[in-house]
């Protein structure tokens, strides 16, 4: 409503106010005549007068409209008591005599119509005052003296007046409707059958402030009370409605039984079709759950139970949560029973629960781990315990199989969160009881004795059987019992696989759990679809979950050309070899390497680039046995591709920078997978060198040396792109490597100086430079100096002519044959001195024999 239109029916009010009471006071002389007769009848019109006088002035006052309202409340209730505790008209006229009747009637309706004025006015300025009308409801029933009917009808006399002045409006704030409606539909069941019509004719003119409609069709008027609530209750807004049931429900608390089950009746036959615009359904449950925990043989014990049951139909999560909120009692259990009831709403309630078991014990709102265990977060394994009062109901039958897949995997998922979380023994068992429950109510009860046979529902059983292996277990004897649940399962664990889980533990129970399925059910290789999970869980960002993954991969070895498009299977495990576990690489390489094995050599012989670059950076690996494995594999690979020797000469020869420098490693592991490894290159390559690794002649500079003349002389070319190579290890931060690295770029650089420019032995030298600069190890230095002298000597032999560059080229091959260890360096991987001293001859021997066979077999016929 507008603020002039407040402005003008504020103005009439106050005229008609002033009309009345001048009318009033004209007669004031003769009523004081009769004030010996009925002195109490003049008090009251006195008193009545003077608060009205208070409560309109209150009225027009700047006063804060909540202060304002509360001080009229208290004024009209002081007015009520006065003029509604006078006794009836008849009795009234008894005071006087025959002569007096007709003042004392005047009298005795003044004072009625002064209250109903006062209310008049109020109204009109705003119709929220109608909420002063549910305060004289109350007044009304605090005591059986007031005179109920002539309340009645000043409330209705007001409620009309409301009807008249809704009209017109498309809605009108009335925020006490609600409850007004609430306390007229009880009095429509009045043992007074005029106070029953005078509520019903209320109802009829709330119907029409409701509908802002000054008169309703005239079949409206026939309806009988019920019907007319039923009418107002349908056309309240969600808030005006929650009040009107909740009015209705704090009646079922009352000692007046007659009231309760009144007010029972209309509630629950409101909830049958109306439950669903309810907004306030935890407060109506608290005060349900309080009545009944203090009271458990209430005598409206039963109404509530069918309110509860009334409210999950249409707001199953807002029952159930307000539900596990409230420890386990016997009320709660009557509570979740109700909840129960009905068959049809069964689907939506363990549609809640699983909702709810998304979540994990010990972790809030904002996802973050916690480590006091109280009830606020405690929610899922409170809804475990639901399961166990919910599942064996009849009425669950339907739903539990409908729900099978879902149920068994998140009790599973939480089953797993409390053997891992240690949880209080009590409730770690919620997962464990509800699981059982789950199997007996769907009929494997065998599945339910086999695990009791096994032990597997003791407490002490997790020292039985691991995490994993009782995952394993529940899988293989519902396998073994042949559940027929198992379509809709392996359906739903394919779905949840492709959607992917939000918790990493729950892909882990996953894995396990649809491995040891498939495995029961098919044998190697898995449908494409179901290896395409498997493929993607290679390079979960779980760890446990990449292991079990290729672990199950490996095992399809014997298999593995069956596979089609194995080739994005073999990738994808390559792409394992990236990860920043290292138990994930080093399985990754196993079942790799178990793979290779098997591959036909066709297909292997096309993904081998990809392979070999996927080895190389674990080849310097910082973990050993990662780096060890990878050049082990490494020479795995070059042995299986022997008849390839043509495709990967150079792939062999890139790799022997980094495979001489490794001999150098602290780690044995390292240097045995090297020397294993530089023998199949030597052998590949023809070179009548691997004699030199042997233990009895091992010597790192000798190795060196030998292996840099055979490059030289059979592969001259590749000179300047090793000591690229070389150069990028003077920057490591390994001791050894540097060490290494200085004596192999030395070798390098003195026989490959006829391929150099100045401009390389700059680079060169400056590179060394650094590393004497930066290095503080004595050894290091001692090689660097060394180094410096040899590069200085090739610069200054660089010759600008290209006629004496191709002469030096030409006849470079007699020069390396007189070449002498030049840095006479022995490493802590060497043989002894006395060793050395005893066999230095052999050595020597040897390695002249084998440059001769080496120059020999390049040289030709």
């Amino acid at each position: 409503m507008s603020s002039r239109t407040h402005k003008t029916n504020s103005g009439h009010g106050r005229d008609k106010a002033a009309n009345i009471n001048f009318q009033l006071l004209q007669s004031t002389v003769k009523w004081q005549q009769l004030e010996y007769k009925a002195a109490s009848l003049c008090d009251v019109y006195a008193g009545i007068l003077s608060y009205q006088a208070i409560i309109l002035s209150i009225n027009s006052s700047f006063l804060d409209p909540l202060l304002q309202y509360e001080t009229q409340l208290q004024l009209l209730k002081s007015s009520f008591k006065m003029v509604f505790a006078i006794p009836s008209l008849d009795k009234v006229e008894a005071m006087g005599d025959e002569d007096d009747k007709e003042d004392l009637e005047e009298l005795y309706h003044s004072i009625i119509k002064i209250y109903e004025n006062t209310l008049l006015i109020l109204v009109s300025k705003d119709l929220y005052k109608l909420q002063l009308l549910k305060e004289m409801i109350v007044w009304m029933h605090e005591d059986s003296f007031y005179l109920q009917k002539r309340i009645m009808v000043t409330i209705n006399r007001v409620l009309n007046y409301a009807s008249r002045k809704a009209t017109g409006y498309i809605n009108v704030h009335v925020p006490c409707l609600g409850v007004l409606a609430a306390e007229l539909s009880l009095l429509c069941s009045h043992n007074d059958p005029s106070i029953q019509q005078l509520a019903s004719k209320g109802m009829y003119y709330l119907l029409c402030i409701a509908q802002c409609q000054k008169e309703l069709q005239p079949i409206i008027l026939k309806k009988d009370s019920t019907e007319i609530t039923q009418s107002i209750v349908h056309i309240l807004l969600p808030s005006l409605l929650t009040d009107f049931v909740w009015s209705l429900l704090l009646k079922l608390f009352v000692p007046d039984h007659i009231i309760a089950e009144k007010a029972a009746t209309t509630l629950i036959q409101t909830l049958e079709y109306h439950s669903h615009k309810v907004t306030k359904v935890s407060k109506i449950l608290d005060a349900i759950y309080k009545e009944l925990s203090g009271n458990s043989t209430h005598i409206m014990k039963h109404s509530m139970l069918r309110i509860i049951t009334l409210l999950t139909c249409t707001s199953p999560k807002k029952v159930i949560y307000q539900l596990m909120d409230y420890p386990a009692d016997n009320t709660l259990k009557l509570m979740y029973d109700a909840a129960g009831s009905e068959s049809r709403v069964a689907p939506h309630v363990l549609e809640t629960i699983l909702l709810i078991l998304k979540g994990k014990p010990g972790e809030n709102s904002t996802d973050r781990r916690r480590f006091s265990f109280d009830d606020t977060n405690m929610m899922p394994v409170a809804a475990c315990q639901v399961l166990c009062t919910l599942l064996p109901m009849d009425s669950y039958k339907k739903a539990v199989s409908q729900f099978f897949p879902q149920l068994l995997m998140a009790l599973m998922f939480h089953a797993s969160y409390s053997s891992s979380m240690q949880l209080v023994m009590e409730k770690c068992l919620y997962a464990q009881d509800a699981l059982r429950v789950l199997l007996n109510c769907s009929g494997l009860q065998q599945v339910d004795t086999a695990l009791k046979r096994m032990h597997f529902w003791n407490q002490d059983s997790q020292k039985l059987f691991d995490h994993h292996q009782r995952i394993c277990l529940i899988a293989k004897i519902l396998m073994d019992n042949k559940f027929p649940q198992f379509p809709e399962t392996l359906q739903y664990l394919y779905v949840i696989s492709v959607q992917g889980l939000k918790k990493s533990e729950d892909n882990v129970v996953t894995v396990i759990f649809l491995t040891e399925l498939l495995s029961k059910f098919f044998k190697d290789p898995f449908p494409n679809e179901f290896l395409a999970l498997f493929r993607k869980w290679v390079n979960d960002t779980n760890p446990e979950v990449s292991k079990l993954s290729l672990q199950k991969i490996a095992g399809m070895a014997p298999v593995i050309n069956k596979i089609k498009n194995v080739d994005s299977l073999l990738l994808a495990i390559l792409d394992a070899f990236l990860s920043k576990e290292r138990t994930v690489v080093i399985v990754a390489m196993l079942t790799f390497r178990r793979l290779l094995n098997k591959l036909d050599k066709i297909i292997y012989s096309t993904l081998c680039t990809r392979i070999i670059s996927s080895y190389f950076p674990l080849m310097n690996h910082t973990d050993g046995d990662i780096q060890s494995m990878a050049i082990q594999h490494f020479g795995e690979l070059l042995s299986d591709m022997s008849q390839y020797r043509w495709m990967l000469a150079d792939i062999m020869l890139k790799a022997l920078v980094p495979l001489m420098l490794f001999l150098e490693d602290t780690e044995m592991k390292v240097v045995t997978a090297c020397k294993y490894t530089l023998k199949i290159c030597i052998t590949q390559l023809n070179w009548p060198v691997s004699h030199l690794l042997l233990d009895q002649y091992y010597n790192f500079e000798l190795v060196v040396r030998s292996l840099c003349n055979n490059i030289f002389i059979s592969h001259g070319k590749y000179m300047t792109d090793l000591i690229s190579d070389t150069l990028g290890f003077l920057k490591s931060s390994r001791l050894y490597q540097r060490r290494a690295s200085i004596i192999l770029l030395g070798y390098l650089a003195t026989l490959g100086s006829h391929l150099l420019h100045r401009d390389d032995t700059e680079v060169m030298l400056e590179a060394v430079k650094r590393v004497l600069r930066d290095s503080e190890d004595p050894v290091i230095r001692d090689l660097a100096e060394t180094t410096c002298k040899l590069l200085k000597e090739v610069a200054h032999k660089l010759i600008s002519s290209n006629i004496k560059q191709s002469f030096r080229r030409l006849f470079k091959c007699m020069y390396i044959k007189e070449l002498k260890p030049l840095y006479n360096y022995n490493s802590s991987n060497d043989l002894v001195p006395t060793e050395m001293a005893n066999r230095k001859k052999d050595e020597e021997s040897l390695t002249k024999e084998s440059d001769q066979d080496t120059l020999r077999k390049n040289e030709g016929p």
